[in-house]
């Protein structure tokens, strides 16, 4: 069973904590991290994009000219899509760019992903924050303190409005459920910071 340091918030080590095997030391399965990455960007499009046809185009209830005798082509409307401001053809409209995947291939690509930050020395437990109170230079100071550097994902075992709070001006840095993780905001993290009731919570959702 893998194990790593335990840290207090001023940065001392305190012990040691063991790891799940099934959480962090799993197989990392390079094409189906790579397959849910993709899925779960593309859930992140809107779709709401629309563009109008010519039948939705407003006005061109009148032939532009008469049908013969002009010299020029004949032509029905204006909303036509060769014309300035007519219909657009095979323009996009609204959809769900939403790709579904077993949930067993979800699970796997999130233990390879835990798996794949602790093999890069990535993971940090911390005991508690305790914070007192909702200030961000204090949450600061304990990042400092742990040496958390670059994207932190900070993974919480139950909602805590001083965390929360004290990290919402932080632009770099992120706090997630136990229960609510997913692959791209782990493999984005430089450093995931995890509380270490949070590890139990983990155990219980994802193993």
């Amino acid at each position: 069973m893998p194990q790593t340091t335990l840290y207090d918030r001023t940065g001392a080590s305190i012990g040691s904590v063991e790891l799940p095997d099934e959480l962090f030391a799993a197989p990392v399965n390079a094409a189906v991290l790579h397959q849910v990455v993709t899925a779960q960007l593309a859930g992140r499009h809107l779709g709401t994009h629309d563009t109008k046809t010519r039948g939705e185009v407003r006005g061109g209830g009148r032939k532009p000219y008469r049908q013969k005798g002009t010299g020029r082509a004949r032509q029905g409307s204006r909303r036509a899509p060769h014309f300035a401001g007519g219909g657009v053809v095979f323009g996009p409209h609204p959809r769900s760019y939403e790709q579904r995947l077993p949930r067993r291939m979800k699970r796997l690509a999130l233990r390879g992903a835990l798996t794949s930050k602790f093999g890069d020395d990535a993971i940090r437990v911390i005991d508690a924050f305790a914070l007192e109170a909702i200030r961000t230079k204090d949450f600061v100071g304990i990042l400092d303190a742990l040496e958390a550097a670059g994207r932190v994902l900070v993974v919480a075992p139950a909602r805590d409005e001083k965390l929360e709070l004290s990290a919402r001006n932080l632009p770099r840095v992120e706090v997630i459920l136990a229960d609510s993780l997913n692959v791209v905001d782990l493999l984005k993290a430089d450093v995931v910071l995890i509380e270490q009731p949070a590890l139990a919570r983990m155990e219980e959702v994802y193993a």
